[in-house]
């Protein structure tokens, strides 16, 4: 496989900043007479779309046979929203509801919903599609057996992820148009680049550059798919379609005790994945700490995660 075609793999996680045009619903009508109050939204009807639904669904149902009306929650119906053109089909539906977001990025949901007015935006949540910026740098520490220097390369739609990054990665800022090795030249203290999916940073035609551009450095890049690992990251951590949908159905089952929705949050269950070859190429003495730095949902038999 050439470089080009992995580098379409390697940006899979990307697709999830666009979606189809239109959203198709999984309302289960044949079995909302009995009780059942939420609906899965979905944007496209492929496999992988279809596998999330169906295993979402089959979490769900427990707790929602179980919705009674007289619970004190006003809003009766829950929409799952499955990536951004469901989430734009539910953002846009006047409706007594509530929204969880799922395999939708940081930067979409924050694009979509920035506009929502303030009393319809306490009814939205989500589940981010990209790993949590603090495991990354957990990760990075555990990989270098100390806290990495690490830096990150922010765009204008995600500047707002800086709190996140913590006072210790040297961010450098990005705008359309800009040379991506000029900006990565100015990362002369980095011994790490935390990778986050910003269509303007990390696009078909800066992704090369910037992982040989990294690695003649010396600079392990930590991606925030398993797929960018595939093809030149050092590592990183990502979750898989069980773990983000049990962390939506935890969301959903609070829900309904509560009435109260969590804000937007990234990923809480994960793995990690290590590019063994890089990490050679690279001098990086990977740990079975490393490897297994993980936190599984309790009946996967979940480790406690690794510290550094």
């Amino acid at each position: 496989m050439g470089f080009l075609a992995s580098l379409c793999a390697a940006l899979a996680a990307l697709a999830l900043l666009a979606g189809p045009a239109h959203a198709q619903d999984d309302a289960r009508k044949d079995e909302e007479g009995v009780g059942f109050r939420f609906q899965i939204l979905t944007g496209d009807d492929s496999e992988v779309t279809r596998r999330i639904a169906e295993d979402l669904y089959k979490r769900l149902v427990p707790t929602f046979a179980g919705f009674r009306t007289e619970l004190a929650q006003r809003r009766r119906m829950l929409y799952v929203a499955i990536g951004p053109a469901a989430l734009r089909d539910a953002v846009a539906r006047r409706c007594d509801c509530v929204v969880i977001s799922a395999f939708t990025s940081s930067q979409v949901w924050r694009a979509l919903t920035d506009r929502t007015p303030a009393a319809r935006a306490g009814l939205l949540t989500a589940v981010y599609a990209e790993p949590a910026p603090a495991d990354q740098l957990r990760l990075a520490a555990l990989l270098y057996g100390r806290p990495a220097r690490v830096g990150a390369i922010l765009g204008t739609d995600t500047a707002f992820l800086r709190p996140a990054l913590g006072s210790e990665v040297e961010v450098q800022l990005f705008a359309p148009g800009d040379d991506i090795n000029h900006t990565l030249s100015r990362m002369t203290r980095a011994e790490v680049l935390l990778a986050m999916p910003d269509g303007d940073v990390y696009n078909p035609e800066n992704v090369r550059n910037i992982l040989l551009s990294t690695y003649r450095r010396k600079q392990g890049v930590i991606g925030f798919s398993a797929d960018m690992v595939k093809v030149g990251a050092l590592a990183t951590t990502y979750s898989e379609i069980e773990d983000i949908n049990t962390q939506v159905a935890e969301i959903a089952a609070a829900f309904v005790v509560t009435g109260e929705l969590p804000p937007p949050q990234f990923p809480r269950y994960f793995r990690t994945l290590v590019n063994e070859g890089v990490a050679r190429s690279l001098d990086v003495r990977v740990t079975d700490a490393a490897r297994r730095f993980s936190h599984l949902p309790a009946r996967l038999g979940a480790r406690p995660a690794a510290k550094p």
